[in-house]
C-alpha cells in the first residue's frame, strides 16, 4: 500500500482528511446548504482542538471491494506539523515546509515539499473551510457507525484533473467529529480512513514532531524537493 496516500485521505478526517459522477448535478453546481451546516460544524469542531492524537486505520480496497490491504497508526498533530506513526516500520514527518517518510523495510528516507496550495486533500486543510473553495458538496442523510448516528456529506472536486473523483465524509451528529472517511480514486481504487481515540487537548513538543536523523542510523535519504 502507498503510504503516501495517508496524507490525502487523512485530510477530511482528522485527519482530516470523495457520488460517481462528474459533476454534482443534484444541485446543478450550487452547494447543499444543509451540508454546509455539517462542514461548518466540523471545522469548528477542529479548529477548537490545539493539538491532536488520534488512532487511525487505512484500507485499500479495488473496484470489487476486495480488499488490498490496511495499515493501522497514530497520527500527533499539531498546526501545519505533524507526525504519522504507522505500525509496521513507517514514520511520517512534517515540519509545515517538507515532508519525511521513512520505510523501515528499506532502511530509506524520502523527502518532499509540503505544498498544500496543490492539493485538494491534505492534512493542514482539514482545519479551514477548504471545501467552500475546492469541492461540491451535498448531504446523503444520517446513518449508523456502531452506535452512533453519523451524517454522510459527500464531496467532488471542482478541480477534474485531480486522482480522485469522490469523498464521502461520515461525521457524528452529537460530537461533530469525524469517524470515517472514503476516498473514491479514478484508477478503481477505494481508501477508507478510520478513526478513533481523538484527543484534541494532546501534549506533545515540536520536536516530538520533527525528523530527527539520528533517529534513522544508516538510513539513505532520497530527496525530490528539487
Amino acid at each position: 500500500m502507498k503510504m503516501n496516500k495517508i496524507g490525502a485521505c487523512f485530510t477530511l478526517m482528522l485527519g482530516i482528511c470523495l457520488g460517481a459522477v462528474a459533476q454534482n448535478t443534484n444541485y446543478l453546481g450550487k452547494n447543499d446548504p444543509d451540508a454546509k451546516k455539517v462542514l461548518d460544524a466540523l471545522s469548528a469542531k477542529l479548529n477548537s482542538y490545539k493539538a491532536v492524537q488520534a488512532n487511525f486505520t487505512l484500507k485499500v480496497e479495488d473496484a470489487k471491494g476486495k480488499l488490498q490491504g490496511s495499515r493501522t497508526g497514530v497520527i500527533y498533530l499539531k498546526g501545519n506539523k505533524y507526525h504519522v506513526s504507522v505500525v509496521g516500520g513507517q514514520e511520517i514527518y512534517c515540519d509545515g515546509k517538507d515532508i519525511y517518510t521513512y520505510d523501515k523495510s528499506s532502511n530509506e528516507v524520502t523527502i518532499t515539499k509540503n505544498d498544500p496550495a496543490t492539493q485538494t486533500i491534505s492534512i493542514d486543510k482539514l482545519f479551514t473551510n477548504f471545501y467552500d473553495k475546492d469541492f461540491l458538496y451535498k448531504l446523503n442523510g444520517e446513518s449508523k457507525v456502531g452506535t452512533r448516528t453519523v451524517q454522510e456529506v459527500e464531496l467532488t472536486p471542482v478541480d477534474k484533473t485531480k486522482s480522485f473523483f469522490k469523498v464521502v465524509l461520515y461525521i457524528d451528529k452529537a460530537t461533530h467529529v469525524p469517524v470515517s472517511m472514503k476516498l473514491f480514486d479514478k484508477s478503481g481504487s477505494r481508501y477508507t480512513l478510520d478513526t478513533s481515540k481523538i484527543n484534541g487537548a494532546a501534549t506533545f513538543t515540536d520536536a516530538q514532531l520533527a525528523y530527527n536523523k539520528a533517529k534513522f542510523p544508516g538510513a539513505e535519504e532520497v530527496d525530490l524537493r528539487n
